[in-house]
């Protein structure tokens, strides 16, 4: 079994305080075999992401780690953009000259509120909709590799406003897999959910996962959204025993931002 973990934080991210040396000697320890750092960044001054990430350091970091521990763990350079549909030309200048293997894209503000104060004065059924449109322009326009948790608005919403039905956002949701297997992005199982009590899922739910393989969805991958360094890898197994109940025979990896089918072995 062939073990990946394709979003984790460090203290490059403003909320980890993970070592990234301890992250790489965990993974190590739980028989992870391939894993990608994938800080959150952002170009928006009102975001609480901006000015945390210093890629000279970062990627010192990455190298280090890299020459450290290459017979025992293979390690990608990544990154998380928050809202990268956003403010296009600033992302365009901001990353012109630094590369990654992997890039991430996420909502986790609209307009410029993070989402647990956006949806507060909302109805449920209007704060996801609002979401998922929001969801649908950044595969529309963003310069990403995967789209990260899907429908993350659960997570702050599931205590006040409940959770959605998939049935009712079908439609919106098939719009969203559609445009990204028509521009070549993949989705994530983000497994972080399995570990919130309140939740206990994935995002996105396995409803979602098989609607992306129906339609002819192909790349998916896979990350503990861990922040960390003890909880790298949290429920790998689980998240490949559910790409294998939607139908799925392949994850993929990331080198240079180009994507690499691995069989899944459970």
């Amino acid at each position: 079994m062939y073990l990946t973990d394709y979003h984790h934080h460090t203290d490059h991210s403003f909320d980890s305080k993970a070592k990234m040396d301890d992250v790489c000697k965990t993974a190590i320890k739980k028989g992870i075999n391939e894993i990608c750092f994938t800080e959150h960044f952002s170009v928006n001054p009102k975001a609480p992401t901006f000015g945390h990430m210093n890629f000279e350091r970062y990627f010192t970091q990455i190298r280090a780690c890299q020459k450290q521990y290459e017979e025992q763990l293979t390690i990608k350079a990544g990154i998380e953009l928050c809202e990268p549909h956003l403010m296009k030309e600033d992302y365009d200048r901001a990353l012109r000259n630094v590369k990654f293997d992997f890039v991430l894209g996420s909502v986790h503000n609209i307009k410029e509120e993070k989402l647990r104060t956006f949806m507060m004065e909302k109805e449920s059924t209007d704060a996801y909709h609002t979401y998922f449109k929001e969801v649908y322009s950044l595969v529309s326009l963003a310069d990403i590799d995967v789209l990260a948790h899907l429908d993350l608005l659960k997570r702050y919403a599931i205590e006040t406003k409940g959770n959605y039905s998939f049935t009712e956002f079908e439609d919106i949701l098939r719009g969203i897999l559609q445009k990204s297997i028509e521009r070549g992005i993949g989705i994530e199982i983000n497994t972080s959910g399995l570990s919130n009590s309140k939740l206990r899922e994935a995002f996105p739910t396995l409803d979602i996962l098989k609607l992306y393989k129906k339609i002819g969805g192909e790349i998916l991958t896979i990350g503990s959204d861990s922040h960390r360094a003890d909880s790298v890898g949290e429920h790998l197994r689980s998240a490949l025993h559910m790409a294998k109940q939607a139908g799925f025979n392949y994850i993929f990896t990331f080198t240079k931002r180009k994507p690499k089918a691995i069989k899944i072995k459970v």
